[in-house]
């Protein structure tokens, strides 16, 4: 069982920069997939970046790709999501999720076993 509580959201102006923080209970975080799904105003779920167990590996959907940096610290079961030049497309609420399978299978959201409550992400002038 691994729960996951996120933290760094908020309202910024366009072009500003948050830290996303999603810390997790459990022993066996290091044994997990880690990614980063967002949802918008009637929008649908969509991915936005991911890491591998070791984080060695990383993915990101394109339209973050330069602005956004996930990364993880094991030793603080915590994954991070660095965002930067942030856009007002970018605003939405933030999920933190744990995937227990296989790398490839990183950006399918129903791959994933575990959920935080999300944080809001306001960007705006």
């Amino acid at each position: 069982q691994v729960q996951l509580v996120e933290s760094g959201g908020g309202l910024v102006q366009p072009g500003g920069s948050l830290r996303l923080s999603c810390a997790a209970s459990g022993r066996t975080f290091s044994n997990h997939v880690m990614a980063w799904f967002r949802q918008a105003p009637g929008k649908g779920r969509e991915f936005v970046a991911a890491v591998s167990r070791g984080g060695a590996a990383v993915a990101y959907i394109d339209s973050v790709k330069g602005r956004f940096t996930i990364s993880r610290d094991n030793a603080k079961n915590t994954v991070y999501l660095q965002m930067n030049s942030l856009k007002p497309e970018d605003t939405a609420i933030y999920y933190c999720a744990a995937h227990y399978g296989l790398w490839r299978s990183a950006p399918e959201s129903v791959r994933y076993d575990y959920w935080g409550q999300g944080t809001q992400v306001t960007v705006s002038s």
